[in-house]
């Protein structure tokens, strides 16, 4: 999409949101690489960097870490976020102007932040919570968003 935006010279972003566990996955390093070529400025893709994917931790499954440095070898402008849980942070990231390369976007996030039984936890990965589960995590966000 972000080649063909460029090819009909049209103000098009194109936005994707990456696991960090897809991150083995051959294809995205090749379209990696193909996005880097064309230096398509007009891509930006946000990695769910949360160490978890759906058959453990990526350190025991297939870590494609270090990835900030794996990016910046394909020629891409990296932003490292310490804390992707983080509106200030995420929205500071997409201020970033950047021309000439496409963008990055590594954040570090707590999977199933701010519902204790789900954080950090591989097990949430495909499974929907019980009616019970739902309404106590419903319960804990809305009590984190009264805080904000």
């Amino acid at each position: 999409m972000a080649k063909g935006a460029k090819f009909l010279h049209k103000d098009i972003n194109v936005y994707s949101i990456l696991g960090d566990g897809e991150l083995a996955e051959g294809q995205i390093w090749e379209a990696t690489m193909f996005a880097a070529h064309y230096q398509l400025d007009n891509l930006c893709i946000i990695v769910d960097l949360n160490g978890l994917q759906i058959d453990g931790t990526i350190d025991e499954v297939n870590s494609a870490m270090p990835l900030a440095d794996k990016f910046r070898a394909f020629k891409w402008h990296v932003i490292e976020l310490a804390d992707g849980n983080d509106m200030a942070q995420i929205e500071a990231a997409f201020a970033e102007e950047v021309t000439g390369a496409p963008v990055a976007i590594i954040a570090e996030t707590v999977k199933g932040k701010g519902v204790s039984f789900m954080e950090n936890q591989v097990g949430w990965h495909g499974k929907a919570p019980n009616d019970e589960q739902f309404e106590q995590a419903m319960a804990e966000l809305a009590a984190a968003g009264e805080e904000l």
